[in-house]
């Protein structure tokens, strides 16, 4: 996906709005899901984003997603962007990122995606890498759900937005 930044995208000093940033990479790393889950998926993370450089007014976003791997229902989408200075001619790496997609049926409920075959020494090692990336965020999610319930279970607390 290519995106020519505006002065609608950026900050006051003329740099894309990171939010505006991570819209993209969200738009961009659904198309890989969808394509690969052909059902409709929804964000379930962005749990790991670089914003390496800035990227300015003119600029070229360019974005390029890949399907690093499918589990049962879930599947792991890297994106990465570049900036093409179109008056410079030159190229550089701006972000990367890792989102986790969920296909759905259309009444939101959770259905199996095709597993991914990788093939290329590329491929596989993103397919290790997300392995690696799933069982990290499956831990840091047990830690948060175990932190929560040690919470609620204090004497004569109260957490914020609960009676």
């Amino acid at each position: 996906m290519t995106e020519l930044i505006l002065p609608n995208d950026t900050n006051t000093l003329g740099n894309l709005l990171g939010g505006r940033l991570m819209h993209f990479i969200d738009l961009v790393g659904a198309m890989a899901a969808y394509r690969h889950s052909r059902t409709h998926v929804v964000t379930a993370s962005m749990d790991h984003i670089d914003f390496i450089a800035p990227v300015h007014v003119g600029d070229l976003l360019i974005l390029k997603s890949s399907l690093n791997r499918a589990f049962h229902t879930s599947m792991e989408v890297g994106v990465k962007v570049w900036v093409e200075n179109t008056i410079a001619g030159t190229h550089r790496h701006v972000a990367s990122a890792y989102l986790t997609f969920v296909a759905v049926d259309s009444q939101g409920r959770r259905v199996p995606v095709p597993q991914v075959q990788p093939e290329t020494e590329e491929e596989k090692r993103r397919y290790e890498d997300a392995a690696r990336r799933r069982e990290l965020r499956q831990k840091e999610l047990e830690l948060k759900k175990a932190k929560r319930k040690a919470e609620v279970e204090l004497p004569g607390s109260v957490r914020p937005g609960r009676v």
